[in-house]
């Protein structure tokens, strides 16, 4: 049976040194993404994130970092450790390709759930960080509001 990996993929119009800026610290990132980390992403560091829709944080453990082009880290989703990795590739017009994986879980339902969530998940991070770098905008601000825990 063969195993489920995210693979998704989005061109920013800046400069890659910008863009890996956005991602490991964690002032810019919460701009975006988290509502707060306890730390920037550095490598053999665990840092927690908290997210603007829900009450809990979540360990993120951070692997290898290569400033500029790698970013890897794991973090737990139910009992299973995933492992994601972001890779910025600098394009001939001065842009960065942002390409993220996670993986992997088995082809079966709790797999495809997880593969339709974080995928979702993925791609909203990288339209976010699109949206913040080149417009000054938070695209999650409110977005995800109905998902609160009243």
């Amino acid at each position: 049976m063969k195993k489920l990996r995210i693979n998704t993929a989005l061109q920013i119009q800046k400069p890659v040194p910008e863009v890996y800026n956005a991602i490991v610290d964690p002032t810019k990132m919460s701009v975006y993404f988290i509502s707060k980390s306890t730390g920037p992403m550095e490598e053999g560091e665990t840092v927690w994130w908290e997210f603007p829709e829900f009450d809990e944080s979540s360990p993120v453990r951070v692997g290898k970092t290569k400033p500029n082009e790698l970013i890897t880290f794991k973090w737990d989703i139910g009992d299973k450790e995933m492992t994601v990795e972001i890779n910025l590739i600098p394009q001939k017009d001065g842009s960065t390709l942002v390409r993220i994986t996670e993986g992997e879980m088995d082809n079966d339902e709790a797999g495809i759930n997880w593969l339709k969530g974080n995928t979702e998940g993925w791609a909203n991070f990288l339209a976010c960080l699109k949206a913040y770098l080149e417009y000054g905008i938070n695209l999650r601000k409110g977005g995800f509001d109905f998902m609160r825990k009243v």
